[in-house]
């Protein structure tokens, strides 16, 4: 990858091909700079989502989409090359179906059309990569129509983690809702929970919002519960990394909790996911695998040790939310809800 160079730019595009290689906003840097990265191989857009340069299940997909065709773009053997390119994009990331659903979707563009000579298979690549990011942009904006009218009017909402333009290729999943509700009149303001350790919310969800000029307050982890039992919260939206077909939900860890305080205080708990995100292979999230992320994420703070030295640390980077808890799930095909088994299955079609 090459050095991030600061850009000022209005509307932040989560990712793009361009001829120069895969461009993608560094979200490492966020919220202090609006840099970007330009990836020129398929091992640097592995390493970016390895990183979390890009992160967001919807983002990585599309990311890993344009490094499939990065790699080919670079192979001199196209036939021996591809199985290995796809294998390093695969190995990044286990939880976020959406990398598997991608890299499985080139793959299969790849061996519809490698009769017709590598330049040919080549070029189609390249557009189907562009295809699925163009395609998420309007299934994210499908999922706000959708999602928009559950959301009450007057009143606060709360989100987990970051769901929004940088975690897709853009308008976002759960802040798709947030911003469609406000689209469509609405008088609501957002509740972001900081999400450690990453800080998601206070690096990434708050700036979002902020730049939208759509009123939010930041809040710790741990306050959740507080103003849940307040009433001022009318809903909580968040995104999703994979669901099971029982209706299991894999987010960011922190996820769970704030699914049982919400279901214990009466508050609807929405999930907003493309129908990419379902994993109907899984009967529960229980088969769901959850990365282990470094322990430094846990014990330092852009870089200052806030923990003891040698201290164990654990630091799953996501948990599993049982669909007893969720009040629904939004999709771009509509809205699932109890039983889950059936409904989803029906909107997957």
């Amino acid at each position: 990858m090459s050095t991030p160079a600061v850009l000022t730019q209005t509307a932040v595009e989560t990712i793009a091909w361009t001829p120069e290689g895969v461009v993608m906003i560094d979200q490492t840097r966020l919220p202090n700079e609006t840099s970007f990265v330009t990836c020129r191989t398929h091992t640097e857009v592995a390493e970016a989502i390895r990183k979390m340069v890009i992160r967001g299940a919807p983002a990585i997909g599309v990311a890993a989409a344009m490094g499939v065709a990065l790699g080919a773009q670079k192979s001199q053997n196209l036939e021996a090359d591809m199985p290995v390119i796809c294998e390093t994009l695969a190995k990044t990331r286990p939880t976020a179906v959406n990398l598997f659903w991608a890299i499985d979707r080139m793959r299969g563009v790849y061996e519809a059309n490698k009769h017709l000579g590598p330049d040919a298979v080549r070029a189609r690549l390249i557009e189907e990569a562009q295809h699925i990011r163009e395609e998420d942009i309007a299934i994210n904006e499908a999922i706000g129509r959708n999602g928009a009218p559950l959301v009450p009017d007057g009143k606060t909402v709360l989100t987990h983690c970051n769901a929004g333009a940088l975690a897709t290729a853009g308008y976002g999943t759960a802040l798709g809702v947030i911003r469609a509700a406000v689209e469509m009149g609405k008088k609501i303001d957002v509740f972001a929970d900081e999400t450690r350790p990453f800080l998601q919310g206070a690096r990434l969800t708050a700036w979002e919002l902020q730049r939208d000029g759509i009123e939010t307050t930041l809040i710790t982890d741990n306050m959740a519960g507080h103003f849940l039992k307040s009433g001022r919260i009318g809903c909580v939206v968040v995104g999703a990394d994979r669901i099971a077909a029982n209706g299991d939900v894999a987010n960011k860890v922190g996820t769970y909790s704030v699914a049982v305080l919400a279901k214990e205080n009466g508050v609807p708990f929405y999930v907003a996911a493309p129908i990419s995100t379902l994993d109907l292979s899984l009967e529960s999230g229980d088969e769901i695998p959850i990365e282990e992320r470094a322990g430094k994420e846990v014990t330092h703070m852009r870089g200052v040790a806030v923990a003891p030295e040698g201290i164990k640390v654990a630091n799953p980077a996501f948990d599993v939310t049982p669909n007893r808890y969720v009040t629904a799930i939004i999709t771009e095909r509509g809205v699932a809800r109890a039983p889950y088994t059936e409904s989803l299955r029906k909107l997957a079609g």
